[in-house]
């Protein structure tokens, strides 16, 4: 959430940045209703609370129609303190819950717009010209069916539409990236986690996964438990109701998880294959900084991004991501989206969002940097998701035979071989 005392001091900028995202700019004269309410009706409590405080010296004190006088003002007064504590208590509740509404304040910088309204920042790569090689680009589920990599028909048997199984190479293959991006992370000074998939409310309401996003949630209601969607939430929970000292910053956390969506706004899009589906691993970049170090530490993560996909030998491009496509918690937020040949365009594979003090309000997480303890700043970035990063991987690398060329950052995770070759039929 954002900070209430920006909002009664600038609340032309928290409505400007509600209307870059496309979102309900009355929401804001109603939250400063609200805190005005709430204010005031703290006032008159005290004030109240002081007068009968006050009487109730008095009242021993005196004798005869005086103290019968006192003792009925008294009565009075007591139920004009319970009338102003439930009108305190009810703006209170009433502010939390509009400011829970509430996104994070865009960046100044970032494009507004929706989401083709984006602004690409780099190109790197150079995407392979088929037609010149002499032959025509398999998607990446024949490839995945040649190989003996991914089976679609089977995991829609036991599970559903988009489910699916790695099997052989594709099982390889996924553990080799997983293994690669956690090298890599742990190379770049992140600590490695291995995250719970399940969550309680507070944790996924305080990432702002139960706002504009609830849709795409799994919820297990006998238990009032979360399936994450990333590992994200856990890792932005990890310190929440802690105060942690600053020397200790940054705090790097990459973390590996089960990641579950319901995809529910996807009808009819990505339905062949395992580009858009409702379970996959996922290796996260976790950080936790200063506000004045966020915007820093968010170039970083897009660079160790940038390095993960160049090892993998993709091309790829970096987008500035418009207003209307960001989530509620990120302030700005940074796309890396490779070149899938048979789609004939760039398709997103990581993201790192800058989400400033917005999660760590929320999570009761601050620092203590000399006497002085505020709210940090927290940072997201996708390194490895994998079943997108498979995608790519063949699509790209794929050879006229349907064998598909392994990067050289994967081989020594796959035993050496050069090449994933296709099974005998």
């Amino acid at each position: 959430m954002i900070d209430l005392r920006l909002l009664r001091e600038d609340p032309d900028r928290v409505r400007a940045s509600q209307r870059a995202r496309g979102e309900d700019v009355a929401l804001v004269d109603s939250l400063l209703s609200a805190d005005e309410r709430r204010r005031s009706s703290g006032v008159r409590f005290d004030e109240l609370r002081a007068e009968q405080k006050a009487l109730g010296k008095l009242i021993p004190k005196a004798t005869g129609d005086e103290k019968a006088e006192l003792l009925k003002k008294a009565g009075t007064l007591a139920a004009d303190v319970k009338s102003a504590d439930a009108e305190r208590d009810a703006a209170a509740v009433e502010t939390q819950e509009l400011l829970g509404r509430l996104s994070n304040l865009v960046h100044p910088d970032v494009p507004v717009g929706g989401e083709e309204d984006f602004v690409t920042l780099e190109t790197h790569g150079t995407a392979r010209d088929f037609g010149a090689e002499g032959f025509e680009p398999k998607d990446h589920l024949e490839l995945g069916q040649i190989l003996g990599a991914i089976d679609v028909e089977r995991g829609a048997k036991v599970s559903g539409s988009r489910f699916y199984f790695l099997t052989g190479v594709g099982a390889l293959l996924e553990l080799a990236l997983v293994n690669a991006s956690i090298a890599q992370a742990t190379a770049a000074g992140f600590t490695p986690m291995l995250t719970p998939a399940l969550v309680r409310p507070q944790s996924m309401a305080g990432t702002g996964f139960l706002g504009q996003a609830a849709q795409d949630v799994y919820h297990l209601e006998k238990d009032d438990l979360y399936l994450v969607g990333t590992s994200e939430v856990a890792l932005a929970s990890y310190h929440m109701d802690e105060i942690i000292d600053a020397d200790r910053l940054p705090l790097r956390y990459a973390g590996f998880s089960p990641c579950f969506r319901r995809e529910a706004g996807s009808h009819g899009k990505d339905t062949r294959g395992i580009f858009r589906v409702h379970q996959f691993d996922k290796v996260e970049m976790f950080s936790y900084v200063t506000p004045e170090k966020s915007q820093e530490e968010h170039r970083r993560l897009l660079e160790w991004e940038k390095q993960w996909l160049t090892s993998l030998e993709l091309p790829f491009r970096v987008i500035d991501v418009a207003s209307g496509d960001l989530g509620s918690s990120a302030a700005r937020k940074y796309d890396c989206e490779a070149w899938i040949p048979t789609q004939g365009k760039y398709r997103e594979l990581t993201s790192t969002s800058d989400c400033t003090e917005y999660q760590s309000r929320r999570l009761q997480i601050r620092v203590r940097d000399g006497k002085q303890v505020r709210p940090l700043a927290t940072l997201n970035g996708t390194l490895c998701a994998v079943p997108r990063t498979i995608v790519a991987i063949l699509e790209n690398h794929q050879q006229a035979d349907g064998s598909v060329r392994i990067p050289e950052v994967l081989r020594p995770y796959l035993g050496g071989r050069e090449f994933l070759e296709p099974v005998a039929k």
